[in-house]
């Protein structure tokens, strides 16, 4: 049994003493524990060497007093184990190749047997999931199927995603064909996710602003509900967040999905999102992850505000404190345990 499984708790809209609080990206460069772990190896080695993965996926329990842990990995590990080979430089970017722009390029693609490709993943959640002794829930991830397309046609980050946009609007069929084939290879991932210990699992589609509201119900949606369901047709106990990153017009049609939770971006007022939502799923979020660069009393202020939006908890409410994206490189690490301790203490009184 879990000892503070009050994470659990929130997303599954179950009466807590309190609101839980971890913060995305919260194994990463702001901490110099994790920098000393980082300077004696790549990113990519990092990811793939369970023991160091597990290190750098409890610090910020230990370090920051969080309710959750996330295993340290990162979202193209996908696209590589489909067969694509994937660079990662912290000061230069992403850079994906062969680029996938043909019927050619999309049928060299594997779905791959995941024990074989991401075994390592799977081995850092056994070890985490020990060493963590039961002191707070181990949340798995992955990234979406149309953030994962986008790396994968234009090769790594993009400003206009024209080479994703030129597939879409001129190969439709083609693009929801690689969708699909990546869509199927998230869902067997998830769910080995889930049998090597995950207790949640959070799914990313970072890129999903770029879409129209009709394009991201064309082209994302449908695939992150395959996902969605997959967990839950195995799982129906586990909770499922999905982070659609600033889209907040359509929120319901976020919520439609099956999923248990959403994670919000900064830019929507969660009493706003509360109320369209109807407390039909729980909510995640989302302070602007650059407010952890003010003052102790403006960090204080800001999440007090974002816990009086979300107001009193009733009995079928959840919420989760978050950032609205990742937490910056550069923040000080004081300034997140402030927020942490801050959270666990002004919380309790919407309970």
């Amino acid at each position: 049994m879990l000892k503070n499984d009050l994470f659990l708790r929130a997303l599954k809209r179950q009466p807590c003493s309190r609101t839980p609080i971890w913060v995305m990206r919260q194994a990463g460069r702001y901490l110099p524990e994790y920098r000393a772990v980082r300077e004696k190896t790549d990113f990519l080695t990092l990811c793939k060497t369970p023991e160091l993965a597990a290190e750098v996926t409890i610090q910020p329990v230990d370090l920051m007093g969080v309710d959750a842990a996330i295993i340290f990995s990162d979202i193209l590990v996908i696209n590589e184990a489909m067969g694509m080979n994937v660079e990662i430089i912290e000061t230069k970017g992403i850079k994906l190749t062969p680029v996938i722009r043909s019927q050619a390029d999309i049928d060299r693609l594997i779905v791959p047997d995941i024990d074989e490709k991401l075994g390592y993943v799977m081995d850092a959640l056994r070890l985490t999931k020990k060493e963590l002794d039961n002191r707070v829930p181990l949340i798995g991830f992955s990234g979406a199927a149309w953030t994962l397309f986008t790396y994968a046609v234009e090769g790594g980050g993009s400003k206009n995603y024209a080479f994703a946009k030129k597939m879409m609007y001129r190969e439709p069929q083609m693009a929801h064909q690689l969708l699909r084939k990546i869509t199927e290879t998230i869902s067997a991932y998830l769910l080995k996710q889930v049998e090597a210990g995950a207790d949640a699992i959070q799914i990313f589609d970072s890129w999903a602003s770029a879409l129209s509201e009709d394009d991201y119900r064309e082209f994302a949606l449908p695939y992150i509900r395959e996902n969605v369901q997959a967990v839950k047709a195995k799982y129906p106990d586990v909770p499922v967040i999905v982070f659609s990153k600033d889209c907040n017009t359509i929120l319901s049609d976020i919520a439609d999905t099956g999923c248990d939770a959403m994670g919000l971006g900064w830019g929507i007022d969660i009493a706003k999102a509360r109320r369209e939502l109807n407390d039909r799923v729980a909510l995640q979020g989302n302070m602007d992850p650059t407010v952890l660069y003010g003052t102790p009393e403006k960090i204080k202020s800001e999440a007090a505000k974002i816990l009086k939006q979300f107001g009193q908890h009733t009995a079928s409410s959840g919420h989760v404190f978050n950032l609205g994206h990742g937490i910056l490189p550069d923040v000080d690490p004081a300034n997140l345990k402030l927020l942490v301790e801050f959270v666990k203490e002004e919380s309790a009184r919407y309970h």
